[in-house]
């Protein structure tokens, strides 16, 4: 586990070598590097990771790419060369992890696959990321993360009843680069058990599917499936977003005791809990118009304040709609002290620790090739080659 200042993570001595762009792979190497592993990023001389040039929103540099890329170091090679193959398989040869998100069949053609790489190195765990997997007939299909939200039918479900919404951040990347990195350290605790390495082969598509299981089963054999609501549950209500004198509070009532308190607490109408229009939630949400109604009578007269002082009284739970600006500067976030401080090639920025860790590694974002010539250096090779 790598010690720094005194603390130990649980992926110290893993290397991991990464023919990674865009969103999903480094996402999910970042991660491994967040609990310490050692992650060499293989750029494309000069520009490097496309992902670089996405736009220049944190001091010049892209706002994807310092999100994902963190703690990382960058090798150059040109890949279509024999020079740089022959250094790529040397990195390889030193590696625990392959991970790659080219086009599908581009490693195969270079000779790292897993079925070619294993009979050398059969310790060796090789994730492929990719749109659609590595085989199958979509196999060769672009994919990028929108029309993977149109593919997987997250978008038949995201917005209004007259216009499909995409999800505001890159769902379908993070989705893969999460599966991804779980898959990953399951092989890693798996080999530790057999010694043997595995092929993982991560499709966005599949990673979207399984997360639109609800939707899906609320589908079940032909049945309709949930309707676009905007910021409202599509099949819970009251659950979403309720204007009030002065805004709007986003709330939700979970179960019949939530609704029967919200009814006596907030609207002080305690005999709508037993109306059979109401209750159960399927009646609520299949009269939501009505409802809408009433809950209208009381809320328009309240204010944002009166109405979460009121919501907290009934315990129901309830958020503020917030903006970036609001993240930002987030009180739960500064109180538990989640913000961290990042070098980049630009200056420092902030950045947040990942979930569930208050120690991870926190390191620089590297510029485009800045280690090329001390990787090169320990695998016995010049850069100038």
């Amino acid at each position: 586990m790598t010690r720094e200042n005194g603390i130990m993570r649980p992926l110290e001595g893993i290397t991991v070598v990464s023919l990674e762009h865009a969103i999903a792979a480094p996402f999910a190497t970042r991660q491994l590097a967040d609990l310490g592993a050692r992650v060499i990023k293989v750029e494309r001389p000069g520009k490097g990771d496309f992902a670089r040039g996405y736009d220049e929103r944190v001091n010049g540099l892209a706002s994807h790419f310092v999100w994902t890329n963190r703690s990382k170091e960058s090798v150059a090679l040109d890949l279509k060369s024999e020079q740089g193959q022959e250094a790529l398989r040397r990195l390889v040869a030193r590696a625990d992890v392959l991970v790659q998100n080219l086009a599908p069949g581009a490693v195969g053609r270079m000779g790292f696959d897993y079925d070619t790489l294993a009979k050398e190195h059969p310790g060796l765990i090789c994730c492929d990321i990719s749109g659609f997997g590595q085989d199958g007939p979509d196999r060769d299909r672009k994919a990028y993360d929108l029309l993977i939200q149109a593919e997987s039918g997250f978008l038949s479900i995201t917005g209004t009843q007259d216009q499909v919404v995409k999800a505001g951040c890159s769902i379908a990347d993070i989705a893969a680069g999460m599966y991804a990195y779980t898959n990953i350290l399951a092989a890693i605790i798996e080999r530790g058990k057999t010694g043997k390495g595995r092929r993982i082969d991560v499709s966005m598509l599949e990673a979207m599917a399984e997360w639109m299981g609800f939707p899906l089963y609320y589908a079940y054999e032909g049945a309709s499936q949930p309707p676009r609501s905007g910021a409202f549950h599509a099949t819970i209500y009251p659950y979403g977003p309720f204007p009030t004198s002065d805004g709007e509070v986003m709330f939700g009532i979970q179960n019949e005791r939530e609704w029967a308190s919200f009814c006596q607490t907030v609207l002080n109408r305690p005999e709508l809990a037993e109306d059979p229009r109401f209750s159960p939630n399927s009646a609520r949400s299949a009269n939501r118009e009505e409802l809408a109604a009433i809950l209208a009578e009381t809320l328009d007269h309240m204010t944002s304040d009166d109405l979460v002082r009121a919501l907290d009284e009934a315990r129901i739970a309830n958020a503020k709609v917030n903006d970036m600006a609001g993240l930002w500067h987030h009180g739960q976030l500064q109180a538990r002290d989640r913000w961290r401080e990042v070098q980049t090639q630009a200056g420092v920025i902030a950045a947040l620790l990942p979930p569930g860790q208050n120690d991870a590694r926190m390191d620089p974002i590297p510029s485009p090739g800045e280690h090329t010539d001390a990787i090169l250096a320990e695998i016995g090779l010049k850069a100038e080659a």
